[in-house]
């Protein structure tokens, strides 16, 4: 048995990528840490966890001199890189991961498997095991992330027990989980699922992707699920749970009292006076419904050409994944849809669509959402969709409306607070905006601080409970592997 004398934890954390950004200077590797939902959510374990991130580094590294410098320059953020030749990393990320598997797991069809994309998935995930089980000590809580690794803790359970090692494993999934109908149509589900569920403990944002993964186990391996929230499979019991991701709503506070902020507010609420605003910050994917919401925008304009020059849809589409033919086609699709709006509806006085196919600065998308009446969100399926928090928590003022599609994660959280609607339906999203457009202040406050209160509610400092509360549970899957009290 190991020593408890350290009261911290040990635990691995592992993605794909790494939370990094790391660029040659002066000859040699400098790395900075990049924003985003997960650094943010894991940012409160590092004062009771000691805790390494495991993942690529975002580009290929051939030499061994510059990896030992890419190796000390990730090392001062605990991070470690594991190297991947870029073919091998492209057609593990997009033509597998993000070719076949995203588009599964949105519910999208008419998805073509292909085995040598497939083979590439199967050999990064043998790379990152590998590399974990070489580091890991027993005692070591394990926590992989998402869909790029959904392999990776049957190999890494195997590759620790030949090696003598007894670590608990984790796996969050950041993305839906579909009805069994959808995953039946991947040709190697059973070797995805059968991967996570060497896991001890399983994380999904919702209680409806939980429950899809729970029966999928049971009708296609026959896993006993009789026990809510436990799947037992082959002498394992697997535990499952619904982990809310959240925002940090003080930040986006905090950036609306900067001085250059609050010009640039004035500045757009003088440019955009006695015009009702529609903001839509998506990135530019097929699950975000951007073509959907388009042509109902345009069937909302049909439908009240009284308000042709009092409203305006500002449309933010951040590009993804712009290598990929289908992304490439998308972009084309929905500028094409753009220009026909305008063309359309356009008059002298003005466009009422405004499209703009680039990131934009933090400091502008806060202005942005602060002057915005009415926020629309048409994903056809999406993991949660953290927009609607960002709007929300910049309409302190306004009390801004949230049109919100029913397939968006957010809408299990977020739906009475806000306007829902089926995204394919045109007729039923020019009525939600309508209806937006049409709510009294007492209902916006209602509605408003409905929302408010849930996403200050799940905050940054409450989103660390949950992976506290993980830590707890395969704690607990530890010592019943080891057999007796680790701490």
């Amino acid at each position: 048995m190991e020593s408890t004398s350290d009261p911290k934890r040990n635990l691995i954390i592992v993605s794909n990528r790494l939370p990094l950004s790391i660029k040659r200077v002066d000859g040699t590797f400098q790395s900075s840490l990049s924003s985003g939902g997960l650094v943010t959510s894991l940012s409160g374990l590092c004062k009771s966890t000691q805790f390494q991130w495991f993942g690529w580094p975002g580009l290929e590294v051939k030499d061994s001199q510059d990896r030992a410098d890419v190796e000390k320059s990730l090392g001062e953020h605990h991070a470690v890189p594991i190297f991947l030749d870029s073919d091998l990393a492209h057609e593990h990320y997009n033509g597998f991961s993000n070719r076949i598997l995203w588009p599964i797991l949105h519910y999208q069809s008419g998805v073509i498997f292909d085995d040598g994309p497939w083979q590439a998935y199967r050999r990064v995930n043998e790379l990152f095991a590998n590399s974990i089980a070489d580091v890991a000590e027993s005692g070591t809580l394990i926590w992989v992330h998402d869909y790029h690794l959904m392999l990776l803790p049957e190999l890494l359970r195997n590759r620790l027990h030949e090696k003598g090692k007894h670590c608990a494993i984790g796996f969050s999934l950041h993305t839906p989980f579909p009805a069994g109908d959808f995953w039946r149509n991947l040709p190697v589900r059973k070797h995805l699922i059968e991967g996570l569920l060497s896991s001890d403990l399983i994380g999904f944002h919702t209680d409806e992707y939980k429950q899809n993964f729970i029966d999928t186990c049971a009708s296609l391996l026959g896993a006993r699920t009789e026990i809510p929230n436990q799947i037992q499979y082959r002498n394992r019991l697997v535990c499952t749970d619904k982990f809310i991701v959240g925002i940090d709503p003080q930040k986006f506070t905090d950036t609306l009292q900067k001085p250059e902020v609050r010009a640039r507010i004035k500045s757009l609420e003088e440019r955009y006076k006695g015009v009702k605003v529609i903001v839509g910050v998506d990135r530019l994917d097929h699950i975000k419904g951007l073509t959907q919401k388009l042509k109902g925008f345009d069937a909302f304009l049909d439908d009240n050409h009284d308000l042709r020059n009092k409203v305006v849809l500002i449309q933010v589409a951040v590009p993804s994944r712009e290598d990929v033919k289908e992304y490439q086609e998308l972009e084309t699709e929905i500028s094409t849809i753009a220009g026909k709006i305008n063309g359309k509806h356009a008059t002298p006085e003005g466009t009422p669509l405004l499209y703009m196919h680039r990131s934009v600065p933090f400091t502008e998308l806060a202005a942005l959402y602060s002057i915005a009446d009415i926020c629309l969100l048409t994903s056809t399926r999406d993991g949660m969709n953290l927009v609607s928090f960002e709007y929300v928590a910049c309409q302190a003022q306004r009390h801004g409306v949230l049109v919100l599609s029913e397939f968006a994660g957010a809408a299990t959280f977020m739906c009475d607070g806000s306007i829902p609607f089926h995204p394919a339906n045109t007729t039923e999203m020019s009525e939600a905006i309508t209806k937006a457009l049409n709510l009294d202040a007492g209902e916006r406050k209602r509605k408003y601080e409905y929302l408010r209160d849930f996403v200050n509610k799940n905050t940054r400092q409450d989103i660390e409970c949950a992976p506290k509360t993980a830590c707890i549970v395969l704690t607990g899957s530890l010592q019943r592997e080891m057999g007796g009290d680790f701490y």
